[in-house]
């Protein structure tokens, strides 16, 4: 207890792989403005790291580009099939929260982890917390499309980004009081590491131009684990590449898959001294920040990028037939052009020749999500 019988609310905070570090940050830094500005502890906030995605020289950099405290927990599960992970990261997160004894689960974004957690809490009567809720693609095919939609069953506080969100939850039964429309916690951390970014010497070190060459990722089991997708997509994003250079920090998942399929010919090495495309290690946040802010375009398969980009106003294009973040194409810079290389090609040629129009940036997407969760959490608590 503390002063005058209030008792402090233990929330336990969980990440699990690289865009959750992202998402956690500032609502870890708006938890302790909030103890300071009251003058008193009202939050108790446990960092867990499940270790679902690690390797110890990009956790290290992520946690310390973003100001991360080091974990309180860190569980240490590791790769497997999803079942396996999932069964892992449960039976050693049901451990911590018996210990602990929380008052509140945070959960963020649609990992393994996030859904692994949540299930343990809800059985457990723990109160759980969603952040990014409501997020639909329609496709059940995905993963990360399961996990969305049971822990948004499961959760208790649903924090949305985007307006589409709150028709989801509604239509799937959510009570209106639960619902909260917020921001994207995503583009709090963007905004707040934007200048510092620019100080990143990774243009130099590329020898790549601003606004002078694109960048590519793709981690998608369904773009990287057929070599009949795979393939024609390197193809096409190499007569993209005569146009300008293309930057690829390559996933671990997709650099197997190139090795394995002798796809590396579409490939040059570093530094850039022309057209083509260029891969890379995987890069730190701060790194990757300033190296999309000064893209010409980006094609990718990813989620976040798709908002980070909208962020930007950088025009993307991402390589999937359906998304979840439908805001990013109606106001942002976001355009689906699925696998088809002739649509890619156009699109991209389209890009690099001509550009985009200037486009907006979505509602509450201003850099104070954080806050206003935050402040609906110690009301809610």
């Amino acid at each position: 207890m503390t002063q005058q019988g209030f008792k402090r609310k233990k929330i336990l905070n969980i990440v699990g792989a690289r865009p959750n570090f992202v998402k956690i940050a500032p609502l870890i830094e708006a938890m302790g403005q909030f103890n300071r500005d009251s003058n008193r502890m009202i939050f108790e906030s446990v960092l867990v790291h499940t270790g679902q995605h690690y390797d110890a020289k990009m956790s290290d950099a992520f946690f310390a580009d973003l100001e991360i405290p080091k974990p309180d927990v860190f569980l240490g599960v590791g790769s497997g099939s999803h079942a396996e992970q999932t069964a892992h990261i449960m039976l050693a997160f049901e451990k911590i929260c018996l210990n602990e004894k929380p008052d509140l689960l945070l959960v963020v974004g649609d990992v393994n982890s996030t859904l692994a957690c949540s299930l343990v809490a809800s059985k457990l009567g723990i109160r759980i917390a969603h952040v990014e809720a409501g997020l639909r693609s329609g496709d059940r095919s995905m993963p990360e499309e399961i996990n969305r939609i049971v822990t948004d069953a499961l959760s208790d506080c649903l924090f949305v980004s985007e307006e589409s969100g709150v028709g989801h939850l509604l239509e799937e039964g959510k009570r209106k009081e639960q619902i909260f429309l917020v921001g994207n916690v995503m583009i709090d951390t963007l905004y707040k590491y934007r200048e510092k970014a620019k100080r990143s010497q990774i243009l130099k070190s590329l020898n790549a131009a601003p606004k002078q060459y694109g960048i590519i990722t793709l981690h998608r089991p369904s773009n990287v684990d057929q070599r009949e997708t795979l393939g024609p997509i390197l193809e096409v994003l190499s007569k993209l590449s005569k146009k300008i250079p293309l930057f690829f920090p390559v996933h671990p998942r997709t650099r197997q898959q190139i090795e394995k399929w002798n796809l590396s010919h579409y490939f040059f090495n570093l530094p850039a001294n022309g057209h083509g495309i260029y891969w890379t290690e995987p890069m730190g946040y701060l790194d990757f920040l300033c190296l999309m802010d000064h893209s010409r375009i980006i094609l990718t398969d990813s989620g976040g990028i798709q908002e980070e980009s909208t962020a930007l106003k950088v025009p993307c294009l991402t390589l999937r037939e359906n998304t979840e973040r439908p805001v990013t194409i109606t106001e942002g810079t976001n355009s689906l052009v699925g696998t088809n290389p002739d649509h890619i090609l156009k699109a991209g040629m389209d890009i690099i020749e001509n550009g985009q129009p200037e486009k907006k940036v979505p509602l509450l997407w201003d850099g104070n999500s954080a806050q206003r969760i935050v402040h609906i959490l110690q009301k809610f608590l």
